[in-house]
């Protein structure tokens, strides 16, 4: 997929935003999931797969319980990085950097975007704690869905985080294992390129 070696582009939301383009023309399923690490406050970490998605001008967004133990992880210790793996394409991208919460209007907005079934789901979930049976969850879904046959409000504990990235790095395949990769770093309000060894 890299024939020049060499990325031309001096801005890495652009170049990540091709890439993602490209990358929905090419992967069957789920173009923008994304390896999402986080770590305790002691620095003991965790990593779970996530739809990064694009809310305003954030690029790299996600939707979470906050009562999770990624939601606790994010409040302990706000910063986190997202692996972007395209197989099809031979690309991978990391962005790292802090995290913050996203704009209740923004999140309200994303949350009845979903379908009514998808909402009831985030509204029922005790994520991450213990669950007796898959009966039990299913009987708490058609309970809760049959008790509000309007729409949905958003659980206060149902929220939305974006990364602001500081470093990101595009990795493309190479032969014999001469991968390509490049290295932005937030410098100010610009960014500083990098060539780094494979």
């Amino acid at each position: 997929m890299n024939d020049s070696h060499e990325i031309a582009s001096e801005d890495p939301l652009e170049l990540f935003d091709t890439w993602l383009r490209q990358a929905q023309e090419s992967e069957p399923n789920d173009p923008n999931a994304a390896a999402l690490a986080t770590s305790t406050r002691d620095g003991v970490p965790s990593v779970r797969m996530v739809l990064a998605k694009r809310v305003g001008e954030h690029r790299f967004c996600f939707f979470t319980n906050v009562e999770s133990r990624k939601g606790e992880e994010l409040t302990q210790n706000p910063r986190a990085a997202l692996c972007f793996h395209w197989k099809a394409l031979r690309r991978q991208v990391r962005a790292e950097g802090e995290v913050s919460e996203l704009d209740t209007r923004e999140v309200d907005w994303y949350f009845h975007s979903r379908s009514r079934a998808s909402q009831i789901s985030a509204a029922v979930s005790d994520q991450s704690r213990m669950l007796r049976s898959r009966a039990d969850l299913e009987e708490q879904v058609n309970i809760f869905g049959q008790n509000h046959p309007g729409e949905i409000r958003r659980p206060s504990f149902w929220r939305g985080f974006y990364l602001c990235p500081e470093r990101i790095e595009f990795w493309l395949d190479g032969t014999n294992r001469l991968h390509d990769r490049f290295r932005f770093t937030k410098q100010g309000d610009g960014w500083q390129k990098a060539r780094l060894y494979p």
